[in-house]
């Protein structure tokens, strides 16, 4: 067993679904690495995002967090913050790990696209999507294999989250169905907070005009190991510069589980959540490697909306154990629940009465 000194560190980032009201607000104008970054992202957004930014502190939105406007940045904008909150802790990460939204947050702090080009690019998909399908994404407690007779109509396998964890998505009326179904059988699931069917094929009509607008942005091969979680493999300097890949994500199923089995079977680690609300934390926990002590996770945010001081006390904790390993030390530079969410835990499947 490789001592915790020695554990090599991989940063997780949540993805849609994750995010709930007041996220990490405690954080902004007290923290200031992640205020700077939370405002290089919305500042790309000009007006737009300080009306983002205005709805993201307030405790009366006017735009709620879940619609697909405030979702998509502010998630972006709060894994991105929260990556570089870590790291300006002296924290040198072997690699990053994220669960749908969270890999693109991961590709622009491993440098594959700029900050501007991909908030720009995040902002032109939230504008398509309003020209799809209403839809929305189920959780399951059951694998992959027993909801093969669920799937019609266009639902589908969203993602893999865990062995006895399944996301499906798909159109609205066809994703009730099969939610009636389940429960009728007696199954398990719970609806995530996501108002697009994402990771199914009723968002291919994004497809090509994403991929016309990441053809013209300048890519570059990642400077830290970028762990797929559509490949569930390290991302090579060919995905990293094709915008084909990056443009199918939408549409393609997130196999986190795989891809965090595979991390974990390379090394033992320190699993560090930058991101709300814990979900993939849960998930991490559930893994053998994590249970036998042979790699940990430390989570940065509170698992749900919990208050300022809350936020301030979880990324207070989280310092403390990740700055007082050797691998981790201090730059001396730093300025200064079970979730309902797409990357979120579900309870135990239990036997139908």
């Amino acid at each position: 067993m490789t001592s915790p000194q020695h554990r090599s560190v991989v940063l997780m980032f949540p993805g849609t679904g994750a995010q709930h009201p007041g996220m990490a607000a405690g954080l902004y104008e007290h923290e200031p690495v992640f205020t700077q970054a939370v405002d290089s992202v919305l500042g790309v957004l000009g007006r737009e995002g300080g009306a983002i930014r205005a709805d993201w502190l307030s405790k009366e939105p006017q735009v709620p967090v879940d619609a697909d406007v405030r979702a998509a940045p502010l998630l972006f904008a709060v894994d991105y913050a929260m990556g570089r909150l870590v790291e300006s802790w002296g924290v040198r990460p072997a690699g990053y790990l994220g669960h749908s939204m969270g890999e693109f947050a991961a590709a622009v702090l491993a440098g594959v696209f700029t900050l501007e080009d991909a908030v720009r690019l995040l902002w032109a998909r939230v504008s398509m999507q309003r020209r799809t399908p209403a839809g929305g994404m189920l959780a399951v407690v059951a694998a992959p294999g027993e909801l093969s007779g669920y799937l019609s109509d266009g639902v589908v396998v969203a993602a893999v989250n865990a062995p006895r964890h399944t996301v499906l998505s798909g159109p609205l009326a066809p994703l009730r169905a099969a939610e009636e179904r389940l429960v009728a059988d007696g199954r398990t699931c719970r609806r995530l907070r996501a108002a697009s069917p994402y990771h199914s094929p009723a968002l291919a009509p994004l497809v090509a005009g994403t991929e016309r607008l990441i053809g013209g942005l300048r890519l570059a091969p990642p400077r830290v190991t970028v762990h797929s979680a559509y490949t569930t493999r390290p991302l090579s300097r060919q995905e990293a510069l094709s915008p084909a890949f990056w443009a199918v994500q939408p549409t393609a199923p997130v196999l986190f589980w795989p891809t965090l089995d595979a991390v974990l079977r390379g090394g033992d680690r320190v699993l560090v959540e930058a991101g709300p609300a814990q979900s993939l934390s849960a998930l991490a926990r559930g893994h053998a490697a994590v249970r036998s002590g042979r790699s940990e996770v430390v989570p940065t945010l509170p698992p749900r909306a919990m208050g300022a001081g809350a936020d301030r006390e979880s990324v207070r904790t989280a310092r403390e154990r990740l700055t007082a390993r050797p691998a981790a030390a201090p730059s001396g530079t730093a300025a200064a629940a079970a979730v309902a969410g797409h990357s979120g835990r579900l309870p135990v499947d239990r036997p139908a009465r």
